[in-house]
């Protein structure tokens, strides 16, 4: 097949559709992407591109379609707000300027909705069926995530996103909880197919290494990665890491990755006087994430508590599960039950730090079994829901369906 991927966020930055791609093309089908050029998260070009630089790449055997964008800058409202704008505008354009057939356009959505007006464009020009892969719902996530109250702004995207529903021809979501609010917005049920994320290939049980042991703490080691963020809710994992530090001082949290709220952590734990609990490491190549959570004791995943937020199932989740190793969710909904159905950990409700320091401590206590136990139950339900060939499989059977 010749496959057009469509998606805002591509290689260089780090999203998990670099790998499907990579995926489809080992599977022998032809891949070209529509994309911008790469800012995200700092919100600056990448060095070596600009506003009109470096319209064509290839990257993988994937011949990749970029589209000026205006940069999202801090992520501010009005900025980020032209970023997706700038986005969808530009990358239309870049849409009529794409030559030959597809016979499937496979739409990335992990925010904005808008990334679906460019493969409608496609779609129009080349009579190919959009495959629209929900990451984020909108409006709702706007409004969780960027507080955004507006009704008649809220409106308008709802339409938006009911408009782009309606063009595409099957409906993809990374999580069942998505299933009841697009059915909310019109969205026929056989129109939707639950289609999860997987993960690298590189993500899997590893032997821990010296060199990754030598830059992180002594003690139990409770280990962050990603975003340091709104939706990730650190008040509650500052304020659970206070409480545990009263009653327990070999709890180590470490934080890997960077963020618009890692200063307000910084700041958090001078505070509480937590300098001596919290590492923060900054960021690292994806390919290290396995070797650093080979040598930690427990993933840590939490998220704000909100409807939305409930109904999302965290990618880091599927990534921890890859690896093997027990896991504490500070979350709701979809999240929350996975880790629960799998065995592989403690979870407790967002947005409460006390007990969240409870099962913090729980989990300090068990013997090194049970918490291996966790860490090979992680695993076989990886392996089960979202290992990666199985997840290629499913999407092209998807294709032909």
């Amino acid at each position: 097949m010749r496959i057009l991927v469509v998606t805002q966020y591509f290689w260089p930055e780090n999203f998990r559709i670099n790998d499907l791609v990579i995926g489809l093309i080992e599977r022998g089908h032809e891949v070209e992407v529509l994309t911008g050029k790469p800012n995200y998260p700092k919100g600056d070009f990448y060095d070596g591109y600009s506003f009109l630089s470096k319209p064509l790449e290839i990257w993988n055997g994937a011949n990749i379609h970029r589209s000026p964008l205006i940069p999202r800058g801090g992520a501010g409202g009005v900025k980020l707000m032209l970023n997706y704008l700038s986005f969808a505008i530009f990358c239309s354009m870049k849409a009529l300027t794409l030559r030959g057939s597809f016979d499937k356009i496979l739409v990335y959505e992990p925010s904005p909705i808008t990334v679906g007006i460019p493969a409608i464009v496609v779609k129009l020009m080349k009579k190919a069926k959009i495959y629209f892969w929900v990451q984020d719902l909108w409006p709702q996530s706007v409004t969780a995530a960027g507080g955004v109250s507006n009704k008649f702004v809220i409106g308008c995207l709802n339409k938006i996103s009911k408009w782009i529903y309606k063009k595409s021809d099957k409906i993809l979501i990374q999580s069942e909880g998505f299933r009841e609010t697009l059915l909310a917005q019109n969205v026929a049920n056989d129109k939707i197919i639950y289609y999860p994320n997987s993960v690298e290939s590189l993500f899997s049980v590893r032997e821990a290494k010296k060199q990754i042991i030598e830059k992180l703490p002594n003690g139990f080691k409770i280990m962050f990665a990603g975003n340091i963020g709104e939706s990730q809710d650190f008040e509650t994992l500052v304020e659970a890491a206070r409480i545990v530090a009263n009653v327990n001082k070999d709890i180590k949290w470490v934080i890997l990755g960077d963020g618009r709220k890692k200063e307000f952590v910084q700041e958090k734990i001078k505070e509480f006087s937590l300098e001596a609990q919290f590492y923060l490491l900054g960021s690292y190549a994806v390919e290290m994430m396995p070797d650093f959570f080979a040598c930690s004791d427990v993933l840590l995943v939490s998220l704000k508590k909100s409807e939305i937020f409930s109904l999302t199932i965290p990618s880091k989740v599927q990534s921890y599960l890859a690896c093997g190793k027990p896991i504490i969710g500070a979350l709701d909904g979809e999240g929350a039950k996975i880790i629960a159905d799998a065995g592989a950990g403690f979870v407790a409700p967002s947005g409460n730090s006390i007990i969240l320091a409870e099962k913090i401590l729980a989990l300090y206590h068990l013997t090194p079994t049970d918490l291996s136990t966790m860490g090979i139950n992680a695993r076989k339900y990886f392996e089960s829901n979202f290992e990666r060939e199985k997840q290629l499989d499913k999407l092209l059977q998807i294709f032909d369906y």
